[in-house]
């Protein structure tokens, strides 16, 4: 991996190299939108960084250290570590290499704007919102190195360990790259959303302010707010804000200036830049095939785009519409309806983030408008009322990743509501009423569930990582969970290393807290079976973990090395995989939650299956009819011995990522062999392996699933699978009324093709 690249040389696939919004910016630039010139510092050379310092291991124990439900331990944890980089110098070797691509920018020591880009930032599934830092007019070279150094060490504020804590992204894996920029000096800017963020719909949504654009990212401002009906072609909407100040670049950088009285009630762009704006989000939500959360800036009446990332909240949260029951009920303030729903709570007024422990699980959040420090505090609300801020603000984005009710840009809030009374929001219509209002409200279906939902012979389960979404999940029409991964609940819920625990006593505290986790959601599906993953982390992974460091080896790839079902058999983990057979007992027999059923991941050999399955009878988890065993088959011995296999299990469940990997023998994170086609899990090699294990499976009266990404990815694989007799279709929420009318087509057509042969048409 190069340590600075061009965006001559940037896609959309480049993510492990330049993180999503390096990635992002490379494919605009070279599909021709109009980007400001750039290069790029790469993860790679954070990684050199970290490893040439030797500062990596103090990483992973200052990390380790961390509860980040504590506000105390958690800032404190990330100051050690930014102090840590701050006392670090970058090797000379890339150092020089940055100097060079900075000289090789366009005018004298130009000013620019330096980015953080994580290799797990701006992806589709997840949004960091805000996370790692940026700095504007950076100029000189110390200035810049200085800032790259205050990028990386951005990886580890306390809002990005929080969210990647509470996510399941281990904080070692998620590298930083860094965007140097040429600074766009905008008289204006803001942000664009290329359709709606919540429904989808086929709306423009365009935020202005004067000045540089972080006011409006920030939430710092009430931008002006425009609508654009990608399918009139019109403008259908201008909300004109007035705006006192704005920033500007000054010699030390950035600062705040006043807007002269004359403008500041002013529409901030002309009705030609709003629909010349609109028209580049258009084409760059047509160029991904996806709505697109896009900053933007004008500058000597020039449009810039300067970054964008995919739309990550639609469709997430139910809407519910006509308030009912509110009649006569005082409204104290009014502002955007950000994130829909309604709660009713205490008013806990929050200034700064000191003041954060004010919040209890249930309250309304008020504040001036929220930061990404307050992620921990927002995740308690039952609401949350900001003063400031629009669509695009940090306040609409996070409540509608955490499906939580916002109203933004009330204009007042801060002063018309007080401290400790109780206020009820409607954050579907962005009012909040005084007191307790009973909301009765009609629900309307998920945009997703509207039509017709057909009966399909094949099951349709869904992939789950975090319990987070399983009360929301259980509404949809599936058959229940084909993939639930315990490994995530593992790092969210206990965060140490299994035998660290052990070796403390503590291991009632693994069992109490993983069971918590899965609980949640088996109570959620309840009868419908929860198909357990017991852990799968690499030991890479295991390090991460709290003590993790003291059990675990570094491998070269530990994609093919010590995982799954090999470390079960070790006498080095046994009694720790033991751990997790007597939290899915305690699940059943003392909870009664019979929908759990176990898969094992990684199973290399049979002889390690008995050794297990003998384990499982020896902790009271027996085959039968309310308790299952299924194989995940993502290796190829699992298809050239499955009928060995299928003597000590119920049922196979294929991971089309792994199985793909091994069969095409193709590292799945190469981008060489990607670009080449390799990593394909439609591959005939694959699809053969697929109707192999499906054919002796059911030989053997077994069942078989699949869990991997390319059903939720490709339709003409979904449609192979139903033709080779599939039993069930595990995907991500987002597809599943999408694909079990996909599969109801095909089963009717295959249905018909049958029907027509045995007639002899």
């Amino acid at each position: 991996m190069k340590d600075i690249l061009t965006l001559n040389e940037v896609t959309k696939i480049s993510i492990p190299e330049v993180g999503g919004k390096g990635a992002n910016l490379g494919e605009m630039y070279q599909a021709k939108f109009p980007i400001p010139g750039a290069f790029i510092v790469t993860a790679g050379a954070y990684e050199k960084f970290i490893t040439m310092t030797d500062i990596k291991k103090d990483i992973i124990n200052i990390v380790g250290e961390i509860d980040v439900n504590n506000n105390k331990s958690l800032n404190e944890g990330s100051r050690e570590l930014r102090h840590l980089f701050d006392q670090t110098a970058i090797p000379w070797e890339i150092e020089s290499l940055i100097i060079d691509a900075y000289e090789g920018l366009k005018g004298k020591n130009p000013r620019v704007a330096v980015r953080s880009s994580a290799t797990a930032e701006d992806l589709p599934e997840a949004s960091f919102a805000g996370q790692q830092e940026t700095y504007l007019h950076v100029k000189g070279k110390e200035d810049l190195l200085d800032k790259v150094k205050l990028c990386w060490s951005s990886l580890f504020t306390p809002r990005a360990i929080y969210y990647r804590e509470q996510n399941g992204f281990a904080h070692v894996d998620v590298r930083l790259a860094v965007v140097v920029q040429r600074m766009v000096n905008s008289e204006v800017a803001g942000v664009m959303f290329t359709s709606s963020p919540i429904d989808g719909s086929p709306v423009v949504t365009i935020e202005a302010a004067y000045g540089l654009g972080e006011s409006v990212v920030g939430g710092e401002v009430t931008p002006d707010t425009y609508t654009f009906d990608q399918k009139t072609k019109e403008i259908t909407n201008k909300n004109i804000s007035k705006q006192t100040w704005c920033y500007v670049k000054s010699k030390k950088g950035t600062e705040k200036a006043d807007v002269d009285e004359i403008d500041q009630e002013d529409q901030k762009l002309t009705n030609e830049q709003i629909i010349a704006l609109a028209d580049i989000g258009m084409q760059i939500e047509k160029h991904y095939k996806q709505p697109m959360d896009v900053e933007w800036a004008l500058e000597k009446n020039e449009l810039y785009i300067v970054q964008a990332r995919p739309v990550t909240t639609i469709n997430k949260k139910k809407k519910d519409d006509k308030v009912k029951d509110a009649k006569g009920a005082k409204i104290i303030t009014k502002g955007l309806a950000a994130s829909p729903g309604y709660g009713t709570g205490v008013v806990k007024m929050i200034k700064d983030i000191e003041e954060l422990d004010k919040v209890e699980d249930g309250d309304i959040l008020v504040t001036k408008m929220t930061t990404p420090d307050m992620v921990p505090a927002m995740k308690k609300a039952a609401a949350i009322v900001t003063e400031e801020g629009g669509m695009t603000c940090h306040a609409a984005i996070v409540s509608r990743e955490l499906g939580i009710p916002c109203i933004v840009g009330t204009g007042n809030a801060t002063s018309v509501l007080n401290p400790g009374d109780t206020v009820t929001v409607n954050a579907n219509i962005g009012v909040v009423y005084d007191g307790a209002v009973e909301v009765k409200t009609k629900r309307k279906a998920d945009t997703a569930t509207v039509g017709y939902v057909p009966i399909t012979g094949t099951k349709i389960l869904l992939n789950l990582g975090l319990p987070d979404k399983a009360e929301e999940y259980s509404e949809l029409p599936v058959d229940g969970i084909g993939l639930l991964r315990e490994e995530f609940i593992i790092t969210s819920y206990v965060g140490t290393h299994p035998l660290e625990l052990i070796k403390n006593g503590e291991e009632e505290k693994f069992t109490e807290a993983l069971g918590e986790g899965i609980a949640e959601v088996a109570r959620a599906f309840y009868p419908r079976p929860v198909v357990l993953r017991t852990s799968d982390f690499k030991t890479n992974e295991y390090r991460d973990l709290k003590g993790g460091e003291k059990y675990e080896m570094e491998e070269a790839n530990p994609m093919i090395g010590w995982r799954g079902c090999s470390r079960y058999v070790s006498e080095q983990y046994e009694e720790a995989f033991r751990l997790e057979l007597k939290t899915i007992k305690k699940l059943r027999d003392e909870m009664g939650l019979k929908n759990v059923w176990v898969m094992l991941p990684f199973v290399r050999t049979v002889d390690e299956l008995k050794q297990i399955v003998m384990m499982m009878d020896e902790e009271g988890l027996k085959r039968g009819k309310d308790f299952k065993l299924w194989l995940m088959a993502e290796v190829p011995s699992n298809i050239l011995l499955a009928d060995q296999f299928a003597q000590y299990c119920d049922g196979f469940s294929i991971g089309s990522n792994d199985l793909t990997q091994l069969v095409m023998g193709a590292d799945r994170d190469s981008k060489v062999l990607g670009e080449m086609g390799y990593f394909d899990e439609r591959n005939e090699a694959v699809t053969r392996a697929i109707k192999m294990l499906v054919d002796t499976a059911h030989e053997h009266g077994k069942t078989v699933s699949i869990c991997g990404q390319a059903p939720s990815v490709y339709p003409e694989f979904t449609e192979f699978l139903v033709r080779t007799g599939i039993d069930s279709i595990s995907i991500n929420a987002d597809v599943a009324l999408k694909t079990k009318r996909l599969v109801a087509h095909m089963e009717q057509k295959i249905i018909l093709e049958r029907m027509k042969k045995l007639s002899g048409e």
